[in-house]
């Protein structure tokens, strides 16, 4: 069972405030501007065109009585932990996919009635949460069918794809409905000469693996056809965060220390994960042209690091931006990931009590702000932006901790 909740930002809003019952809402990342993009709609908003990406203006247009909301991500937090409460209190919760986005292993006797328990969850969070939140829920004999019936009666839908009348109706949707064909593989398939989901039905395991250069493309009919099969996990690659700039914000000043609370968020967020990082890396998009550096870390993970790397990559910045350069978005990573117990020391430049001093100091700092849920203390200043959220804006694919509100 693949459960998919619709519109879950502005849902929430909407569950939320009363004054937005009944009104077609949509979230923004920030307010005091015509000049930014919808993030989030609401069933009554995308009824009227509205969707993810398009800019306020042309929002408004579609939809003259749409109410504009500023995120509010530590409330879609809350809900999310609520929401899983409310679905492990009927069954076990087997992989949280995203924010808005859980999948169940179904025990033989629940998967005999799906539509039943299906109704069940629906029930006990219109009861529970609220009638404004609502949720699509798929059935299928794996994950990735499950997920694809989830979307296909949007919203407040409930699908059932049976094992033994596949293809069914999957041979309604079109290449790209499905999970894992983008642009780039949808124009290989149609290379290939298949242009229907019922040509991809027909294709072998060999011939999928072939075109996708990999087993994934295997995994990939097998999957379609019903076979239980699971994607191999992923690997932590980075810890990174990233923010468009408020308009009468984007000059390089705010720019820059914007990108230091950004980068010492990731590297909260690295050690609470028990990484530490070889590399740091800036990214700066403006409205003329982009700019990127890195910085060599000696496997560390202590906030004095990453301000020096980040110190440094903005000297050069500097160098080639113009002074009146206006930066849109700022991006902020910390990658070449080792796990702090494999941490391997350089013989040639092996670390200085000053680098373990400041170690130990990040760690204390934690322990405080843990203390109080806050920043309470921070090296240098913490001026968050307009708005606040730096480093818990709205994240669609990583699920907040409690901390990014900090």
């Amino acid at each position: 069972m693949y459960i998919d909740f619709d519109g879950f930002f502005a849902a929430v809003e909407e569950q939320a405030r009363p004054a937005l019952r009944g009104r077609p809402v949509g979230v923004i990342p920030f307010a005091g501007t015509a000049a930014t993009i919808i993030i989030a709609a609401n069933a009554r908003a995308k009824r009227c065109g509205v969707k993810t990406g398009l800019g306020v203006r042309e929002a408004r247009r579609l939809c003259p009585d749409i109410r504009l909301v500023p995120q509010s991500p530590e409330l879609y937090a809350r809900a999310h932990r609520r929401l899983l409460l409310e679905i492990e209190s009927i069954l076990p919760i087997e992989a949280v996919c995203s924010i808005d986005e859980v999948a169940c292993r179904l025990e033989p006797a629940d998967a005999r009635d799906p539509q039943a328990l299906g109704a069940r969850i629906k029930d006990r969070i219109r009861t529970r949460i609220g009638r404004h939140v609502t949720c699509s829920i798929g059935f299928g004999p794996n994950r990735q069918l499950a997920k694809i019936a989830s979307d296909m009666d949007k919203p407040d839908g409930l699908t059932v794809l049976h094992p033994d009348r596949l293809p069914g109706r999957l041979l309604e949707l079109d290449l790209d409905d499905l999970p894992g064909i983008g642009r780039r593989m949808l124009r290989r398939l149609e290379a290939a000469g298949i242009w229907s989901v019922e040509d991809l039905w027909n294709t072998s395991p060999k011939q999928l693996r072939a075109l996708w250069g990999n087993v994934n493309g295997e995994r990939f009919w097998y999957a379609l056809h019903g076979h239980a099969v699971q994607a191999e996990p992923v690997a932590r690659n980075m810890f990174g965060h990233g923010r468009v700039l408020p308009p009468d914000h984007r000059d390089l000043d705010h720019a820059q220390e914007y990108s230091r609370l950004l980068a010492v968020k990731a590297a909260r967020r690295m050690r609470r994960e028990g990484y530490l990082a070889r590399r740091f890396g800036l990214w700066l998009e403006t409205k003329q042209d982009r700019w990127s550096g890195e910085e060599r870390l000696h496997e560390t993970s202590d906030d004095h690091a990453s301000i020096v790397a980040l110190t440094a990559l903005w000297k050069r910045a500097r160098r080639v931006l113009e002074r009146r350069a206006q930066v849109v978005r700022v991006h902020v990573a910390h990658y070449d990931l080792v796990r702090e117990g494999h941490r391997q020391l350089d013989l040639l430049e092996p670390p200085t009590a000053a680098s373990e001093r400041w170690i130990r100091i990040s760690r204390i700092i934690d322990e405080i702000n843990a203390r109080y849920a806050a920043t309470v203390v921070s090296l240098g200043p913490w001026n968050p932006p307009p708005g606040g959220y730096a480093g818990a804006k709205i994240a669609y694919s990583r699920i907040p901790d409690i901390e990014d509100s900090w």
